[in-house]
């Protein structure tokens, strides 16, 4: 079994002073790596009926659809804002160093779908907890909440609520 954690890199002051980024590329740069991964990411969620992977821009997006087709099930993504045509629902929310929002759009999938929610890094749980905010309001029935990595020192867990969460790693 490969050791996961050897494939991401820690880099201070980015994007801003004191914050410690979380370096996934050398792990999607590794094909063994990245398929052990998204294998490892949604192994407790192949028997919960998921009907929808929804990915969280932008390196959600590439965990959520390999996901997806691990599943056998479509991809819906969770945008920035500008990003998608049509009708879309939006919410704002607190980064770690700064204010973002994540749009959707409204007929992204039907009522009381199963939604599984992917993300790379889950750190205070203010993108995350927008997500599920976003998916419940188009009345999507989230499953649960898959990361590559969770980084324990900023609970960010408390901010997801009862929500299932799996993580492949923990820093």
């Amino acid at each position: 079994m490969l050791k996961l954690d050897g494939y991401i890199r820690a880099i201070p002051d980015f994007p801003t002073p004191g914050v410690l980024f979380r370096d996934l590329t050398p792990l999607m740069a590794n094909w063994d790596a990245l398929n052990e991964t998204v294998r490892q990411l949604v192994h407790p969620f192949h028997h919960s009926s998921v009907d929808v992977v929804a990915g969280v821009e932008a390196r959600g997006f590439i965990f959520g659809v390999l996901a997806a087709a691990q599943l056998g099930i479509g991809f819906v993504p969770l945008r920035k804002p500008g990003k998608l045509p049509g009708q879309v629902e939006s919410v704002s929310y607190q980064l770690e160093y700064g204010q973002a929002s994540l749009e959707i759009q409204r007929d992204a999938f039907g009522r009381g779908q199963r939604v599984l929610i992917v993300d790379d890094v889950l750190a205070t749980g203010g993108t995350l907890s927008a997500a599920v905010r976003l998916v419940t309001r188009l009345g999507g029935d989230v499953v649960g909440i898959a990361v590559v990595m969770e980084l324990t020192s900023l609970s960010g867990r408390t901010a997801l609520g009862t929500h299932r969460l799996h993580r492949v790693l923990s820093a």
